[in-house]
Protein backbone atom coordinates (compact mmCIF):
# COMPACT_ATOMS: atom_id res chain seq x y z
CA UNK A 1 0.00 0.00 0.00
CA UNK A 2 2.53 2.56 0.84
CA UNK A 3 4.46 1.68 -2.71
CA UNK A 4 1.30 3.30 -4.36
CA UNK A 5 1.24 6.35 -2.38
CA UNK A 6 1.82 9.20 -4.88
CA UNK A 7 3.51 11.13 -2.61
CA UNK A 8 6.36 8.95 -1.95
CA UNK A 9 6.68 4.88 -0.47
CA UNK A 10 7.70 6.59 3.09
CA UNK A 11 5.22 9.75 2.87
CA UNK A 12 2.02 9.98 4.71
CA UNK A 13 -1.27 8.87 2.77
CA UNK A 14 -3.49 11.82 2.93
CA UNK A 15 -7.29 10.78 2.74
CA UNK A 16 -9.98 13.63 1.93
CA UNK A 17 -11.82 15.43 4.54
CA UNK A 18 -9.57 12.63 7.29
CA UNK A 19 -6.82 13.91 9.56
CA UNK A 20 -3.85 12.48 10.12
CA UNK A 21 -3.32 11.44 13.52
CA UNK A 22 -0.28 12.19 16.22
CA UNK A 23 1.37 8.60 16.14
CA UNK A 24 2.15 6.81 19.14
CA UNK A 25 5.77 7.18 18.37
CA UNK A 26 5.77 11.05 17.77
CA UNK A 27 4.38 11.22 21.20
CA UNK A 28 7.59 9.25 22.40
CA UNK A 29 9.70 10.92 20.88
CA UNK A 30 8.50 14.05 22.51
CA UNK A 31 9.92 12.49 25.96
CA UNK A 32 13.09 13.50 25.39
CA UNK A 33 11.66 17.29 24.89
CA UNK A 34 10.17 16.92 28.51
CA UNK A 35 13.88 16.55 29.74
CA UNK A 36 15.34 19.38 27.84
CA UNK A 37 12.58 22.31 28.97
CA UNK A 38 13.46 20.97 32.34
CA UNK A 39 17.17 21.49 31.57
CA UNK A 40 16.16 24.47 30.02
CA UNK A 41 14.54 26.29 33.14
CA UNK A 42 16.59 24.69 35.74
CA UNK A 43 19.81 25.91 33.31
CA UNK A 44 18.26 29.63 33.98
CA UNK A 45 17.24 29.22 37.51
CA UNK A 46 20.83 28.78 38.24
CA UNK A 47 22.10 31.19 35.91
CA UNK A 48 19.52 33.85 36.03
CA UNK A 49 21.82 36.97 35.39
CA UNK A 50 21.56 39.20 32.10
CA UNK A 51 24.62 37.18 30.67
CA UNK A 52 23.19 33.83 31.38
CA UNK A 53 19.36 34.61 30.54
CA UNK A 54 21.36 35.18 26.90
CA UNK A 55 22.76 31.97 27.18
CA UNK A 56 19.43 30.30 27.70
CA UNK A 57 17.25 32.18 25.32
CA UNK A 58 19.58 30.73 22.59
CA UNK A 59 19.55 27.34 23.78
CA UNK A 60 16.15 27.53 24.18
CA UNK A 61 15.46 28.49 20.54
CA UNK A 62 17.88 25.75 19.47
CA UNK A 63 15.91 23.03 21.20
CA UNK A 64 12.83 24.59 20.12
CA UNK A 65 14.25 24.65 16.27
CA UNK A 66 15.04 20.97 16.55
CA UNK A 67 11.63 19.83 17.67
CA UNK A 68 9.36 22.24 15.67
CA UNK A 69 11.24 20.74 12.23
CA UNK A 70 10.81 17.64 13.51
CA UNK A 71 7.09 18.12 13.85
CA UNK A 72 6.99 19.47 10.23
CA UNK A 73 9.16 16.36 9.14
CA UNK A 74 6.78 13.84 10.88
CA UNK A 75 3.72 15.66 9.11
CA UNK A 76 4.89 14.79 5.86
CA UNK A 77 7.01 11.50 6.38
CA UNK A 78 4.44 8.53 7.46
CA UNK A 79 5.74 7.56 11.52
CA UNK A 80 4.39 4.54 11.39
CA UNK A 81 6.49 3.13 8.99
CA UNK A 82 9.69 0.97 10.52
CA UNK A 83 12.63 3.20 8.52
CA UNK A 84 11.02 7.02 9.93
CA UNK A 85 10.43 4.92 13.63
CA UNK A 86 14.16 4.00 13.69
CA UNK A 87 14.82 7.68 12.38
CA UNK A 88 13.35 9.36 15.58
CA UNK A 89 14.65 6.87 17.77
CA UNK A 90 18.10 7.61 16.44
CA UNK A 91 17.11 11.30 16.98
CA UNK A 92 16.06 10.69 20.14
CA UNK A 93 19.45 9.46 21.45
CA UNK A 94 20.74 12.77 19.83
CA UNK A 95 18.14 14.63 21.81
CA UNK A 96 19.57 13.35 25.01
CA UNK A 97 23.19 13.95 24.14
CA UNK A 98 21.49 17.27 23.36
CA UNK A 99 19.15 18.01 26.54
CA UNK A 100 22.45 16.59 28.94
CA UNK A 101 25.08 19.18 27.30
CA UNK A 102 22.71 22.05 28.00
CA UNK A 103 23.36 23.10 31.77
CA UNK A 104 26.87 23.59 30.54
CA UNK A 105 26.83 23.89 26.62
CA UNK A 106 28.87 27.34 27.35
CA UNK A 107 31.20 25.69 29.67
CA UNK A 108 33.21 22.04 28.87
CA UNK A 109 30.96 20.32 26.94
CA UNK A 110 30.05 23.20 24.51
CA UNK A 111 31.23 21.13 21.42
CA UNK A 112 28.74 17.78 22.69
CA UNK A 113 25.70 20.44 22.33
CA UNK A 114 27.11 21.74 18.78
CA UNK A 115 27.75 18.25 16.98
CA UNK A 116 24.29 17.22 18.51
CA UNK A 117 22.45 19.81 17.34
CA UNK A 118 24.09 19.90 14.02
CA UNK A 119 23.29 16.25 13.47
CA UNK A 120 19.91 16.34 14.71
CA UNK A 121 19.49 19.07 12.10
CA UNK A 122 21.19 18.22 8.74
CA UNK A 123 20.88 14.08 9.39
CA UNK A 124 16.91 14.65 9.99
CA UNK A 125 17.00 17.21 6.56
CA UNK A 126 18.61 14.42 4.87
CA UNK A 127 16.51 11.42 5.47
CA UNK A 128 13.59 13.98 4.20
CA UNK A 129 15.32 14.76 1.44
CA UNK A 130 16.48 10.85 0.50
CA UNK A 131 12.60 9.80 0.80
CA UNK A 132 11.27 12.25 -1.47
CA UNK A 133 10.72 10.56 -4.63
CA UNK A 134 12.54 11.96 -7.57
CA UNK A 135 9.39 12.84 -9.24
CA UNK A 136 8.15 15.55 -6.85
CA UNK A 137 10.25 18.25 -7.67
CA UNK A 138 9.41 20.78 -5.60
CA UNK A 139 9.73 18.62 -2.80
CA UNK A 140 12.96 17.65 -2.90
CA UNK A 141 14.00 21.24 -3.80
CA UNK A 142 12.73 22.18 -0.40
CA UNK A 143 14.63 19.58 0.94
CA UNK A 144 17.64 20.44 -0.72
CA UNK A 145 17.16 24.11 0.26
CA UNK A 146 16.45 23.28 3.91
CA UNK A 147 19.73 21.24 4.03
CA UNK A 148 22.08 23.67 2.49
CA UNK A 149 20.63 26.41 5.20
CA UNK A 150 21.04 23.81 7.96
CA UNK A 151 24.61 22.52 6.41
CA UNK A 152 26.05 26.73 6.77
CA UNK A 153 24.38 26.77 10.39
CA UNK A 154 25.81 23.42 11.43
CA UNK A 155 29.57 25.20 10.78
CA UNK A 156 28.46 28.16 12.81
CA UNK A 157 27.34 25.95 15.83
CA UNK A 158 30.98 23.69 15.30
CA UNK A 159 33.05 26.50 15.07
CA UNK A 160 31.11 28.38 18.26
CA UNK A 161 31.73 24.75 19.86
CA UNK A 162 35.52 24.80 19.43
CA UNK A 163 35.49 28.65 20.85
CA UNK A 164 35.17 29.71 24.08
CA UNK A 165 33.77 32.55 26.17
CA UNK A 166 31.89 35.50 23.81
CA UNK A 167 33.71 33.87 20.73
CA UNK A 168 31.31 30.61 21.15
CA UNK A 169 28.19 33.31 22.23
CA UNK A 170 28.23 35.08 19.09
CA UNK A 171 28.46 32.14 16.78
CA UNK A 172 25.70 30.65 18.37
CA UNK A 173 23.54 33.75 17.79
CA UNK A 174 24.68 34.09 14.31
CA UNK A 175 23.77 29.94 13.45
CA UNK A 176 20.12 30.94 16.03
CA UNK A 177 19.94 34.25 13.53
CA UNK A 178 20.90 32.25 10.35
CA UNK A 179 18.28 29.68 10.98
CA UNK A 180 15.57 31.74 12.15
CA UNK A 181 15.67 33.94 9.11
CA UNK A 182 15.47 30.83 6.98
CA UNK A 183 11.86 29.99 6.72
CA UNK A 184 10.89 33.69 6.09
CA UNK A 185 13.38 34.09 3.44
CA UNK A 186 11.72 30.76 2.22
CA UNK A 187 15.22 28.63 2.36
CA UNK A 188 16.27 30.86 -0.55
CA UNK A 189 19.41 29.57 -2.23
CA UNK A 190 21.34 29.92 -6.14
CA UNK A 191 19.94 28.08 -8.89
CA UNK A 192 16.94 26.50 -6.55
CA UNK A 193 15.53 30.34 -5.77
CA UNK A 194 12.57 30.41 -3.33
CA UNK A 195 11.08 27.58 -2.08
CA UNK A 196 7.10 27.33 -2.88
CA UNK A 197 4.25 27.55 -1.48
CA UNK A 198 3.11 24.28 -2.33
CA UNK A 199 5.86 22.55 -1.60
CA UNK A 200 4.90 23.63 2.42
CA UNK A 201 1.47 22.16 2.18
CA UNK A 202 0.78 20.62 5.94
CA UNK A 203 -1.75 18.44 7.29
CA UNK A 204 -3.25 21.25 9.35
CA UNK A 205 -4.64 19.44 12.03
CA UNK A 206 -1.69 17.30 12.48
CA UNK A 207 0.85 20.07 12.75
CA UNK A 208 -1.70 22.00 15.30
CA UNK A 209 -1.93 18.82 17.38
CA UNK A 210 1.89 18.71 17.37
CA UNK A 211 2.33 22.07 18.53
CA UNK A 212 -0.50 21.87 21.01
CA UNK A 213 1.28 18.82 22.68
CA UNK A 214 4.28 20.70 23.10
CA UNK A 215 2.69 23.12 24.62
CA UNK A 216 1.31 20.71 27.00
CA UNK A 217 4.88 19.62 27.59
CA UNK A 218 5.92 22.79 28.86
CA UNK A 219 3.05 23.18 31.30
CA UNK A 220 3.39 19.75 32.35
CA UNK A 221 6.99 20.40 33.35
CA UNK A 222 6.14 22.93 35.51
CA UNK A 223 3.70 21.37 37.49
CA UNK A 224 6.29 18.13 37.93
CA UNK A 225 9.07 21.12 39.22
CA UNK A 226 6.32 22.95 41.64
CA UNK A 227 5.04 19.74 42.65
CA UNK A 228 8.32 18.46 43.18
CA UNK A 229 10.03 21.53 44.77
CA UNK A 230 6.88 21.83 47.36
CA UNK A 231 6.86 18.06 48.33
CA UNK A 232 10.93 19.17 49.92
CA UNK A 233 9.33 21.99 51.80
CA UNK A 234 8.25 22.72 55.40
CA UNK A 235 4.90 23.30 54.56
CA UNK A 236 3.67 26.80 55.70
CA UNK A 237 0.54 28.76 55.00
CA UNK A 238 2.53 30.76 52.74
CA UNK A 239 4.18 28.20 50.30
CA UNK A 240 1.03 26.56 50.41
CA UNK A 241 -0.87 29.52 48.84
CA UNK A 242 2.54 29.77 46.51
CA UNK A 243 1.67 26.53 45.60
CA UNK A 244 -1.44 27.31 44.98
CA UNK A 245 -1.22 29.96 43.17
CA UNK A 246 1.22 28.48 40.89
CA UNK A 247 -0.96 25.45 40.19
CA UNK A 248 -3.92 28.20 39.16
CA UNK A 249 -1.83 29.96 37.24
CA UNK A 250 -1.35 27.15 34.65
CA UNK A 251 -5.11 25.89 34.55
CA UNK A 252 -5.29 29.80 33.76
CA UNK A 253 -2.55 29.47 30.67
CA UNK A 254 -3.87 26.44 29.83
CA UNK A 255 -7.52 27.58 29.42
CA UNK A 256 -6.69 30.82 27.78
CA UNK A 257 -4.60 28.74 25.01
CA UNK A 258 -6.49 24.97 24.57
CA UNK A 259 -10.49 26.78 26.08
CA UNK A 260 -10.42 28.57 22.19
CA UNK A 261 -7.38 29.22 20.49
CA UNK A 262 -6.03 25.09 19.83
CA UNK A 263 -9.38 24.28 18.26
CA UNK A 264 -9.56 27.87 16.41
CA UNK A 265 -5.84 27.24 15.35
CA UNK A 266 -6.39 23.70 13.89
CA UNK A 267 -10.26 24.23 11.94
CA UNK A 268 -8.24 27.57 10.40
CA UNK A 269 -5.17 25.95 9.02
CA UNK A 270 -7.22 22.66 7.93
CA UNK A 271 -9.53 24.66 6.02
CA UNK A 272 -6.43 26.96 4.57
CA UNK A 273 -5.57 27.02 1.00
CA UNK A 274 -2.31 28.09 1.98
CA UNK A 275 -1.74 25.94 5.22
CA UNK A 276 2.39 25.83 4.89
CA UNK A 277 2.41 29.57 5.15
CA UNK A 278 0.15 29.30 8.26
CA UNK A 279 2.22 26.79 10.02
CA UNK A 280 5.36 28.93 9.50
CA UNK A 281 3.52 32.10 11.32
CA UNK A 282 1.65 30.63 13.55
CA UNK A 283 2.92 27.52 14.96
CA UNK A 284 6.60 27.17 13.97
CA UNK A 285 7.56 31.30 14.84
CA UNK A 286 4.56 32.45 17.25
CA UNK A 287 4.53 29.37 19.62
CA UNK A 288 8.09 30.17 20.18
CA UNK A 289 6.86 32.84 22.70
CA UNK A 290 4.14 31.14 24.20
CA UNK A 291 6.28 27.65 25.10
CA UNK A 292 9.35 30.70 26.38
CA UNK A 293 6.57 32.02 28.66
CA UNK A 294 5.43 29.07 30.30
CA UNK A 295 9.50 28.19 31.00
CA UNK A 296 10.03 31.57 32.30
CA UNK A 297 6.87 31.27 34.27
CA UNK A 298 8.18 27.56 35.88
CA UNK A 299 11.52 29.26 36.90
CA UNK A 300 8.93 31.77 38.93
CA UNK A 301 7.39 29.57 40.85
CA UNK A 302 10.34 27.84 42.18
CA UNK A 303 11.76 31.16 43.05
CA UNK A 304 8.29 32.07 44.66
CA UNK A 305 7.35 28.52 46.31
CA UNK A 306 11.34 29.00 48.03
CA UNK A 307 10.78 32.15 49.13
CA UNK A 308 7.76 33.22 49.37
CA UNK A 309 8.17 36.26 51.87
CA UNK A 310 9.90 39.97 51.24
CA UNK A 311 10.57 42.14 48.90
CA UNK A 312 10.95 40.73 45.24
CA UNK A 313 13.90 40.37 43.75
CA UNK A 314 14.98 41.64 40.17
CA UNK A 315 14.89 37.87 38.77
CA UNK A 316 11.69 37.75 40.73
CA UNK A 317 9.85 40.33 39.26
CA UNK A 318 11.50 39.40 36.24
CA UNK A 319 10.17 35.55 35.96
CA UNK A 320 7.02 36.71 37.54
CA UNK A 321 5.92 39.11 35.31
CA UNK A 322 8.04 38.39 32.21
CA UNK A 323 6.40 34.32 32.28
CA UNK A 324 3.29 35.36 31.66
CA UNK A 325 3.82 38.73 29.82
CA UNK A 326 5.61 36.85 27.25
CA UNK A 327 3.16 34.29 27.15
CA UNK A 328 0.26 36.28 26.35
CA UNK A 329 2.18 38.40 23.87
CA UNK A 330 2.90 35.16 21.88
CA UNK A 331 -0.51 33.99 22.44
CA UNK A 332 -2.75 37.46 21.42
CA UNK A 333 -0.22 37.50 17.95
CA UNK A 334 -0.84 33.33 17.29
CA UNK A 335 -4.94 33.83 17.93
CA UNK A 336 -4.37 37.04 15.60
CA UNK A 337 -2.83 35.04 12.44
CA UNK A 338 -5.98 32.87 12.78
CA UNK A 339 -8.81 34.82 13.63
CA UNK A 340 -7.66 37.90 11.81
CA UNK A 341 -7.89 40.11 15.17
CA UNK A 342 -6.04 40.94 18.53
CA UNK A 343 -8.03 39.49 21.20
CA UNK A 344 -9.23 42.85 23.91
CA UNK A 345 -8.72 40.83 26.79
CA UNK A 346 -4.61 39.61 26.41
CA UNK A 347 -3.95 43.25 25.14
CA UNK A 348 -5.73 44.11 28.75
CA UNK A 349 -3.37 41.53 30.16
CA UNK A 350 -0.35 42.47 28.76
CA UNK A 351 -1.16 46.03 30.27
CA UNK A 352 -2.22 44.70 33.62
CA UNK A 353 0.99 43.27 33.40
CA UNK A 354 2.81 45.94 32.84
CA UNK A 355 1.40 47.90 35.25
CA UNK A 356 1.76 45.59 37.84
CA UNK A 357 5.80 46.09 37.21
CA UNK A 358 5.81 49.45 38.42
CA UNK A 359 4.91 48.41 42.34
CA UNK A 360 6.32 44.92 41.96
CA UNK A 361 9.30 45.41 44.10
CA UNK A 362 7.03 46.77 47.00
CA UNK A 363 5.38 43.15 46.80
CA UNK A 364 6.36 39.76 48.35
CA UNK A 365 7.54 37.18 46.19
CA UNK A 366 4.11 35.24 47.08
CA UNK A 367 1.74 38.19 46.60
CA UNK A 368 3.21 39.18 43.41
CA UNK A 369 2.40 35.80 42.10
CA UNK A 370 -1.03 35.95 43.42
CA UNK A 371 -1.48 39.23 41.23
CA UNK A 372 -0.12 37.96 38.09
CA UNK A 373 -2.24 34.85 38.63
CA UNK A 374 -4.99 36.67 39.23
CA UNK A 375 -4.47 38.60 35.83
CA UNK A 376 -4.22 35.77 34.25
CA UNK A 377 -7.72 34.41 35.40
CA UNK A 378 -9.27 37.84 34.43
CA UNK A 379 -7.87 37.01 30.69
CA UNK A 380 -9.25 33.52 30.65
CA UNK A 381 -12.70 34.13 31.88
CA UNK A 382 -12.85 37.65 30.07
CA UNK A 383 -12.03 35.79 26.32
CA UNK A 384 -14.54 32.98 27.48
CA UNK A 385 -17.12 35.14 28.52
CA UNK A 386 -16.72 37.72 25.09
CA UNK A 387 -16.10 34.53 22.75
CA UNK A 388 -19.30 32.32 24.35
CA UNK A 389 -21.72 35.65 23.77
CA UNK A 390 -20.22 36.27 20.58
CA UNK A 391 -21.80 34.96 17.23
CA UNK A 392 -20.72 31.75 15.47
CA UNK A 393 -19.84 33.40 12.30
CA UNK A 394 -17.83 36.28 14.42
CA UNK A 395 -15.75 33.53 15.98
CA UNK A 396 -14.56 32.35 12.26
CA UNK A 397 -13.02 35.99 11.43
Amino acid sequence: MAAENPRGAMFRVITPNQHSRVTNVELFFDLVFVFAVTQVSHTLLHHFTPLGTVHVAVLFLAVWWVWVFTAWVTNWLNPELTPIRILLFAMMLGGLVLSTTIPTAFEGRGLWFAIAYATLQVGRTAFWMFATPHHRTAVRHNAIRILAWFSVSAVLWIAGGLSQGETRLWLWIAAVIWEYIAPAARFWVPKLGFSSVEAWAVEGAHMAERCSLFVIIALGEAIIVNGATFAELEWTASNILAFISALVGAIAMWWIYFHRGAEAGSERISRSAESGRLARLAYTYLHTPIVAGIILTAVSDELVLKHPAGHSDMRTIVSTIGGPLIFLVGTILFKHAIRGFLQLSHGVGIVLLLALSWFASDLSPLWLSVATTMIMIVVAVWESVSLGAAPEEAKGH
